[in-house]
């Protein structure tokens, strides 16, 4: 083995951002909207990196799972916690209002299988007030579309920075 790392090149499918310029912008804003809710909400930054994180591990997306990871780091989660958001059913690194919220996630992001049931809005229910709730949704479901774009089209891709 050598100390240089021979990377390999993911290639772009589609130029997303170039090609479709004005849903790429409404995508952008929708990020923004569900963000100023989550603001609004008082939901914690770092949570909101790990939602994002898991539902982009579902998903495959591997420029968000790249950025989400750095992002939770950079608003202080744990590094053991953002390794674990994985198999975080199996953990003890995360509070009872956090596995809710990861199961609201999950359960949204595989929407076909689950059809989000009413087991799993009930428990974040219990951690979560309606204005929350709502901010959880729409940060849940922003990420799926952002990760749609990016495993369909792979449009962006990550850069190694160490």
């Amino acid at each position: 083995m050598t100390d240089t790392l021979e990377l390999v090149t993911i290639p772009q499918r589609l130029d997303f951002d170039a090609l479709a310029p004005v849903f790429s912008r409404a995508v952008s804003a929708l990020h923004d909207a569900a963000g100023g809710e989550a603001d609004r909400a008082g939901i914690d930054a770092g949570l909101r990196d790990l939602l994002k994180l898991r539902a982009s591990q579902l998903n495959g997306c591997a420029y968000c799972v790249d950025l989400h990871s750095r992002d939770a780091v950079e608003n202080g989660v744990a590094l053991q916690r953002v390794h674990a958001v994985a198999i975080w059913e199996d953990s003890p690194f995360f509070t009872a209002a956090e596995r809710a919220a990861l199961r609201l996630t999950e359960s949204i992001t595989r929407l076909s299988e689950t059809h989000v049931p009413d087991a799993v809005i009930d428990e974040a229910r219990e951690w979560f007030d309606e204005p929350q709730l709502a901010a959880l949704i729409a940060l849940i479901v922003t990420i799926n579309v952002w990760n749609g774009i990016g495993v369909a089209t792979r449009c962006w891709s990550p850069r190694l920075t160490h």
